[in-house]
């Protein structure tokens, strides 16, 4: 399993096997996504990494339309982790 995975399912209290939901849209998630791209220096953070499902990973990596910005993944991203504490 990828480090960034990982560390996004120890923040999250997720074990291996369980269903985690899209952060966008609840449906089950496939991706557990860098919102700034490691290429750009994207840390394996909690407050960076977000579980998308295909359709909002292909929206967040620019394959699909509406585009889902960085800044969005970002206001989603800190809005769960407030509701977590």
């Amino acid at each position: 399993m990828k480090p960034h995975i990982k560390n996004y399912m120890k923040e999250h209290g997720y074990e291996p096997g369980d269903w985690i939901p899209c952060q966008v849209c609840g449906a089950t998630s496939t991706d557990i996504h860098h919102v700034v791209y490691k290429s750009q220096q994207g840390k394996d953070t909690a407050d960076n990494l977000i579980a998308l499902c295909r359709h909002h990973h292909d929206q967040a990596h620019f394959k699909k339309e509406p585009y889902l910005k960085q800044e969005e993944l970002k206001e989603i991203v800190n809005l769960h982790l407030k509701t977590k504490q």
